[in-house]
């Protein structure tokens, strides 16, 4: 899960932290700030259309923002082979002004109904920089970077209907209390990827059998660790449990803009890191819904108050059984939130070059600020929060964590890579499209 209704309101808990800046903070001397400023404006915009809804869907914006920002700032600043596209930007062209537009007018195309807002804040954008011919060269490439992602993206799947056609079975998945909903969002499962060349190509081993000793201890730690009440957690697990309860896609927006600017990474890095860490996440969420869709495993509070119906002597049925969190509607195997945070960790220690990752990761759910200064650290607590909150097995998180680890490994082998500065483009990788 991504997005959970644990407490919805406290949804708005860091709004503040995401809220663009001022203008005044908007200054030709950090023109990174622009990038910065535009990922808080993206993530708001996505936040205000989807709500508190449990599923992948926010990483998915960001990784179209993300790409078409990158484009716009590397194709006139260099460094970087560019995303799917061979056109260069102008010479001199203001690189700030091209990221606001590219953001403008991608978060425009898919949230229309933001645009008073959006209109607003790219007004402020542009006013903070020198008027002239850099600017206006830097609008028009921005928005050639926007359109161009935007054609990309056509036909790629988006809000299909994708039948979830498990028969009812134990082991399958079927809707959860308290609110019985459907299997959400499946057309994330067969989404065309915006970096891999399919939805399976990481696709992890299934799940345990029902008869297995591995699955007997996935249930028996989620019966002790992930229960409401009476659980065998420590107070500081339980907390680790709520604080990755959230919206985690907004937690890494936050952590990542706020390592940027302490690091003070310059316009091509900030944009690099951005598009490398989103559309890696974008990718494991449609990898780890193309694993629930295939496999339709049950979640735990399933399994454990139908425990006598899966043939395994050594697991025991609870009826009245509940978990810590509200279990999201979707399958456990993989679990969503290990795959994201590995592809995210994954593609911030390849683009950083160290496992030092140096982030200051804030949860709307508990109020407080976590310092991760290790890859291994933030990996391990998400695998542990998702059994202690009682909505994933072990066997769940460990795989979607190997998965999102994969995906952004790939990611990172093929794209987002250095060139010379004024260098020609490198040969794309084999089934990329890079038509221009």
């Amino acid at each position: 899960m991504l997005l959970c209704a644990v407490a919805a309101t406290a949804l708005t808990a860091l709004t503040a932290a995401t809220s663009a800046p001022d203008a005044d903070a908007r200054t030709v001397a950090d023109p990174a700030a622009v990038v910065r400023e535009w990922n808080a404006i993206a993530t708001d915009t996505i936040k205000t259309s989807l709500g508190p809804r449990p599923s992948g869907q926010a990483a998915i914006w960001h990784g179209f923002v993300s790409v078409a920002v990158y484009n716009a700032v590397v194709g006139i600043e260099g460094g970087y082979a560019l995303y799917k596209w061979r056109e260069r930007g102008p010479a001199g062209a203001s690189s700030a002004a091209a990221a606001a537009t590219a953001a403008h007018d991608v978060l425009l195309t898919y949230f229309p109904a933001s645009k008073e807002r959006i209109d607003a804040s790219y007004a402020d954008s542009l006013a903070a920089l020198p008027s002239g011919r850099a600017r206006d060269r830097g609008v028009a490439y921005g928005k050639r970077a926007a359109a161009r992602v935007i054609e990309l993206r056509e036909g790629d799947g988006r809000f299909a209907d994708v039948p979830f056609t498990l028969a009812p079975a134990p082991g399958v998945w079927r809707p959860t209390p308290p609110a019985f909903q459907p299997f959400i969002d499946t057309w994330l499962a067969r989404l065309r990827p915006l970096l891999l060349a399919s939805p399976r190509q990481f696709r992890p081993g299934g799940p345990p059998a029902l008869s297995s000793a591995a699955y007997a201890r996935d249930v028996q730690e989620l019966k002790v660790m992930g229960a409401r009440t009476g659980s065998g957690r420590s107070a500081r697990q339980t907390e680790t449990a709520l604080f990755f309860s959230g919206n985690l896609v907004e937690q890494v927006q936050t952590a990542v803009r706020d390592h940027a600017a302490r690091h003070r990474l310059g316009i091509a890095g900030t944009a690099r890191l951005f598009a490398a860490v989103n559309a890696s996440a974008t990718d494991a969420v449609v990898t780890a819904w193309d694993a629930k869709l295939h496999y339709g495993s049950w979640r735990p509070i399933t399994a454990i108050r139908l425990a006598d119906t899966d043939g395994n002597p050594a697991t025991t049925a609870d009826p009245a059984w509940e978990p810590l969190l509200l279990t999201p509607p979707h399958p456990d195997h993989v679990a969503g939130h290990t795959t994201v945070t590995a592809a995210v960790v994954r593609a911030l220690t390849g683009v950083l070059g160290t496992s030092r990752i140096d982030l200051r990761v804030p949860s709307e759910v508990t109020g407080t600020t976590r310092f991760y200064g290790s890859a291994a650290d933030l990996d391990r607590d998400v695998v542990d929060a998702r059994v202690w909150g009682g909505v994933h097995s072990r066997t769940a998180d460990v795989a979607g964590h190997r998965a999102g680890a994969q995906v952004a490994a790939w990611a990172l082998d093929h794209y987002f890579q250095p060139v010379p500065k004024h260098g020609t483009q490198p040969l794309p990788a084999p089934g990329r499209h890079t038509s221009s």
